[in-house]
Order: C-alpha cells, then structure tokens, then sequence
C-alpha cells in the first residue's frame, strides 16, 4: 500500500464513529477543482509504511472504531484487499472512498465483506462526467457500473458531489436526480478554494440558496438528499 499521509482521528469522515484516514498516493482522475492535488502523482516514497500504520492501528484500538482509506483512489493499490483484511482483523471497521473507475475491485471488496461502508464521488451529469474528471476519453461505463454495485449493495454507502459554480448548473443535477434515483444517501458538498487545490483560484463556489435549489431538484427522486458541510 502506498499511504502518504494519515489524519489520526476524525469525527467527519466515517458517519456516527471515530475513525483515522489514511491518503493513498496515485490517482487516475485529474478533477481541476481536486484538493488532494499532492497525491495525484506522489513522487516520492510512501510515508507510511504497512506496518506503521497496523501498528498506530493496533495502539489506537480502544479509541478508534474504524479506518477510511481515501486518497488518491484507493481502488488502484493492487494490495487493497490484503490490507484491509488485516485492519479488519484488528476488530476496526473499514470505509472506502472511491472514484468508482474500479468496479471489478469495488466488487470484489463488496463480495468478500471487506467493506462496512463505502462512498463513492459523482463528479458531474453523464454527458459531462469526463470533462469534470480532467481526463480525454470516456471512464463512465466504469462510473456507471459502480454505482449500480452500490445502489445494490448491503452495507451503507453515499454518493456526493463536489458542486463548482464554473462545472455545475441545474441540469446536471437534474441527470443526477434520474442517475441515482432511490439511492441511500447523497450528500452536495460546495467547492472551498485552496493551495492545495489542483487549479487553485479558477473556481468558486456556489451561493447557499443556489446549493438549495439543486436539493430540491434532487430530492424529487433522491429524499434524503442533502448539503453537507455549509452552515
């Protein structure tokens, strides 16, 4: 596994329980609006490795309730499944966050029981999902079914969207609403600008009461759609 950073505990980032993110290195999407941008191509060595991480683990057992592996996209690690056999075999639960260009790995994970909760971002509508995603060709058949395998899953899952004024506008959450109608959960999330962001000062974000029309367009098919992260 390649980690190349790790938040020791979070209240934000596993839903009702106290957890610790690990960052994998290494993405496939080149998203403009990206704030993880130093991971997308990590040159240097891993920061972490396998062994520090399951040993903090094993320190922090009586703390910590589970581990989110993010990134980066995680789904990349050819090694994924192995670790989080052994962080489940320490007794911890395990969230993934993924891009959903892996859909065989993001199955497999399902099938063997190795997740206990699972999101999955949704960059933009169909017809503007590669644009979005920063990448020529087309990653949305794998996209697509991903979010199938999640829409049947068993164990919990969210979908949620990174919304920017510049990318975004009510029709795409219009094709969204019909995309994951009936889907468990999905979070909007407004755009924060930052140095870490991949383009940073090219975008902005929404209005509160713009965030608000596109829950209510969402909601008529998705009812516990939601805007996470703004007051």
């Amino acid at each position: 596994m390649n980690i190349y950073g790790l938040q020791k505990t979070t209240l934000l980032d596993y839903p009702e329980h106290v957890a610790a993110t690990l960052f994998t290195g290494g993405c496939n999407f080149r998203c403009p609006y990206c704030h993880n941008s130093e991971l997308l191509s990590p040159g240097d060595p891993p920061v972490y490795s396998e062994e520090d991480i399951l040993t903090f683990l094993t320190r922090r057992k009586g703390i910590l309730e589970g581990v989110c592996i993010t990134g980066g996209e995680p789904t990349l690690q050819p090694d994924l499944p192995d670790f989080i056999r052994k962080v489940k075999n320490l007794g911890l639960l395990v969230k993934l966050d993924t891009n959903g260009t892996r859909p065989e790995m993001l199955k497999y994970l399902l099938e063997e029981n190795l997740l206990d909760y699972a999101a999955m971002d949704i960059k933009n509508s169909r017809c503007s999902y590669s644009s979005t995603a920063g990448i020529p060709g087309g990653c949305l058949a794998a996209v697509e079914k991903s979010v199938q395998l999640l829409l049947h899953a068993s164990v919990p899952y969210e979908f949620r969207t990174t919304a920017v004024r510049e990318l975004h506008c009510e029709s795409d959450f219009l094709d969204i609403a019909g995309w994951l109608a009936g889907c468990r959960a999905y979070f909007l999330q407004n755009y924060r600008d930052s140095e870490q962001v991949l383009c940073p000062g090219a975008f902005h974000p929404f209005k509160k009461q713009e965030l608000d029309r596109f829950i209510q367009i969402l909601q008529k098919t998705i009812p516990s759609a939601a805007v996470r992260g703004v007051d």
